[in-house]
């Protein structure tokens, strides 16, 4: 696999526990907490494989980059956050820095 590929699967797990976080409760909940955990070690791996290639400020800067517009898209999605133009907006913008900075490697 390519150091894009973990880099975008990193970024997949980034989201997923950043939502989890949402169902942990402050961590009073333990199976949403182990759940959690363990997604945010996936992310850590899989960002820790695509450094091996990738310059660490890129891979840092895509990863969460990733993970905020995702997991600001999947709030927006699930949990009934706002969904206002400049929130849209900028979403956008960080797309274009990550997509920016890919282009740019």
């Amino acid at each position: 696999m390519t150091p894009w590929g973990w880099l975008l699967i990193a970024g997949s797990f980034e989201i997923a526990w950043a939502i989890g976080l949402k169902y942990t409760d402050g961590w009073t909940r333990p199976g949403p907490s182990l759940a959690t955990l363990a997604l945010l070690a996936a992310s850590m791996y899989c960002l820790a494989v695509a450094a091996r290639s990738l310059p660490i400020g890129t891979a840092y800067a895509v990863w969460t980059g990733i993970g905020a517009a995702g997991t600001a898209l999947l709030g927006m999605l699930l949990l009934g956050e706002p969904r206002t133009p400049l929130r849209l907006a900028s979403l956008g913008l960080i797309l274009l820095g990550v997509a920016g900075l890919k282009l740019a490697r």
